[in-house]
């Protein structure tokens, strides 16, 4: 585990319940970090030496869960020695990062997994599985929120250091849901973006909300809504339209348990403002994310010696609907998605 942030322990309570797998080590970029990780985890081997950590022969997978700023250069020292890798969205802080870390990682011919938990969530999945049956039709519309009240450490709100706010920070989740949804064959031929900060002034010099909508060549419509301003707890939903009917998923609103309690009860949901009052407890987070499913896909990829379906080039595509969507954002109309 190259990492020992918020992510990487989500990570970790994925991988918890996954068969035939040992976590050998784990790496920060600040020693103590590794070391409390590391007993956190029960994980043998813990420092802060990234080189002899990838010279590692016991270690067939490598799980980047690094800040944006960081995916690049580790990326490449893994593909520089052939290692079976996956990383964390988004996977560049732009285009020409992510192409990078894809063009490398297929030269290498060591595995690359692109960890993009929502095409892993269970809702999700199920969605995909009754458009594949025909149950709506054609796709024709896609609308996927992902909000809450910003990010959880001071890192992310730097855009020199991330690539950009809340757009960068969440449309990746609603563009690949998109992609899933309408199908890899059916690609986002253009978009139209808006993006303002309206309430963190103080915090950062990126967008604290967004609009982005995704045209594709079939002629369907994918619409992103994404906030750092939204109170309540994460906000996950999508709906998708066909032809003939309408699906619906509702992760973090729709929980089958609700509570009221006059003081602080314990973890009630990921970003949630208050543990007090009315609440929505999400039971079993990592599973209803996608983060158990996607790691044991790559575990099992890895053991299989067959390639990811989520990989590095389509986080490549989703930087370059990205970027494209922060030039829209900046001229005020549509912008051609090109990937070449």
């Amino acid at each position: 585990m190259i990492g020992s942030g918020f992510v990487a322990d989500f990570y970790m309570q994925g991988l918890a319940n996954v068969n035939g797998h040992v976590v050998q080590a784990c790496y920060s970029r600040d020693k103590g970090r590794a070391a409390a990780f590391a007993r956190r985890w029960k994980i043998d081997s813990s420092g802060a030496d990234l080189d002899s950590l990838v010279d590692r022969e016991d270690i067939d997978l490598f799980v980047i869960a690094l800040p944006n700023e960081a995916h690049l250069p580790v990326s490449l020292a893994l593909s520089r020695r052939k290692r079976h890798q996956v990383c964390t969205k988004p996977l560049g802080r732009n285009r020409d990062e992510a192409r990078q870390m894809w063009q490398a990682a297929a030269a290498s011919g060591a595995l690359h997994g692109y960890a993009e938990t929502e095409v892993f969530a269970p809702c999700v999945v199920k969605a995909r599985e009754t458009i594949t049956a025909g149950g709506i039709g054609r796709v024709l519309w896609v609308r996927s929120r992902e909000s809450h009240s910003g990010p959880h450490s001071a890192h992310f709100w730097d855009i020199e250091k991330t690539g950009g706010g809340a757009m960068n920070d969440l449309g990746c989740h609603c563009i690949a849901a998109a992609r899933y949804f309408f199908g890899k064959d059916d690609p986002i031929t253009r978009v139209m973006a808006w993006g303002s900060r309206m309430v963190h002034h103080d915090k950062t010099e990126g967008e604290d909300n967004a609009l982005l909508v995704l045209q594709f060549a079939s002629g369907g419509i994918g619409h992103c809504e994404l906030s750092w301003t939204t109170k309540g707890g994460l906000d996950l939903r999508n709906e998708i339209h066909g032809s003939e009917g309408s699906i619906f998923t509702d992760v973090t609103r729709g929980t089958p348990i609700t509570s009221f309690t006059p003081r602080g009860a314990g973890y009630v949901v990921e970003k949630a403002d208050i543990d007090h009052g009315w609440t929505r407890p999400l039971p079993e987070e990592a599973f209803a994310y996608g983060y158990q499913a996607e790691m044991r896909h790559f575990v099992e990829c890895v053991r299989d010696g067959v390639p990811a379906r989520e990989d590095y080039y389509d986080g490549y595509v989703v930087n370059c609907v990205l970027d494209a969507g922060y030039q829209s954002m900046r001229e005020g109309k549509w912008v051609d998605v090109t990937l070449a």
